[in-house]
């Protein structure tokens, strides 16, 4: 179990087949001043709601709320599956000193399936800051009470079972849900899987019926079951985390898939390691208020501090897996 502090587990793991990325230990405790940091423009690359939407916002909240970040702007700008962004951020680089680009996991998986030219290569790597488990969620209503009775119908008859996620055909909310099927004795090929653009419709279809099942990050999947609406039957955590104690793994179910969505900042080529070393001992020291403990609990998210180069290094190595994996299953 996950202490009051979640931390992310000393693995990232996105099944047992899959493997396993060894994780740096975390640097020594800042004394950065506050007044070192005066602005921050936050870009997001989708619209509002989402994860990348909450986790810029949540961390500009922190930022502000403990006086580590004098203000904070943001700015939602979707399209190309998060391509539009990232161009722009590289095209218009000299006037974006004061900028950091919130990104996760998909950045690696869209750039592997061109779905955008660029790479996180591109870009000048500032922090991995949280990790968000997927979840697994139906309609209050639904008759599944476990995500193995969804399983179960699944291996009889595939095509009974429709998974709506926020993303396209291929991107992670498909890939954890195919990869989840795997290690139930699935074949993932089969996953149907109905691509919807962004997570607010994929909600709609499955309150709507359009769907049977879910799949989306478990932040998000906590917001809406406390609106009574959902019921999450699963989450990838190797462990159940205590800012959310009802929630099962699917590990305690018998499936042995883990996964975690990192979710960091990223800034505009060419910016100075200097300027990096500011804003990740920022965010280092983030992590020690009490204004980030409130954002952070709130959302169920567990910490992923890999500043700069360690940063990078990870993304590499992610690549490398996730490049893999998408290979077995027939997405590359």
């Amino acid at each position: 179990m996950f202490g009051k502090k979640s931390k992310i587990s000393r693995r990232f793991m996105l099944s047992a087949a899959a493997a396993v990325i060894s994780l740096g230990a975390a640097l020594p405790v800042s004394t950065l001043s506050a007044a070192e940091v005066e602005q921050i423009h936050f870009l997001i690359p989708g619209g509002a709601g989402g994860g990348w939407d909450g986790t810029a916002r949540g961390v500009g909240e922190a930022l502000t709320k403990s006086g580590l970040l004098g203000s904070a702007s943001y700015e939602n700008m979707s399209g190309g599956g998060g391509g539009k962004a990232i161009a722009h951020l590289i095209e218009t680089a000299e006037r974006q000193g004061d900028t950091l680009m919130v990104n996760s996991t998909p950045i690696v998986i869209r750039s592997l399936t061109k779905v955008f030219p660029q790479s996180f290569r591109d870009l000048t790597s500032v922090a991995g800051v949280i990790g968000d488990y997927a979840a697994f969620a139906v309609a209050a209503d639904s008759k599944y009470q476990s995500f193995t009775e969804v399983v179960a119908d699944f291996k009889a008859d595939p095509n009974s079972v429709k998974i709506g996620g926020g993303s396209t055909r291929g991107s992670m909310d498909h890939l954890v849900a195919a990869q989840a099927f795997k290690a139930a004795g699935g074949d993932p090929n089969a996953v149907k899987y109905i691509a919807y653009d962004a997570g607010g419709k994929a909600m709609a279809g499955l309150l709507s019926g359009e769907t049977t099942i879910l799949s989306t990050g478990l932040s998000e999947a906590l917001e809406l079951e406390r609106s009574g609406q959902i019921r999450i039957l699963g989450m990838t955590g190797q462990n159940r985390i205590s800012d959310a104690p009802d929630v099962p793994t699917l590990a305690e179910q018998g499936i042995d898939s883990v996964f975690v969505n990192w979710r960091g900042f990223f800034a505009a080529p060419g910016t100075s390691p200097e300027k990096v070393k500011i804003y990740t001992d920022m965010l280092e020291k983030m992590y020690e208020t009490a204004d980030w403990e409130t954002v952070r609990s709130r959302n169920g998210w567990v910490e992923f501090y890999r500043p700069g180069t360690e940063f990078t290094t990870f993304l590499e190595e992610q690549e490398g897996i996730i490049g893999n994996l998408m290979k077995e299953l027939g997405f590359l």
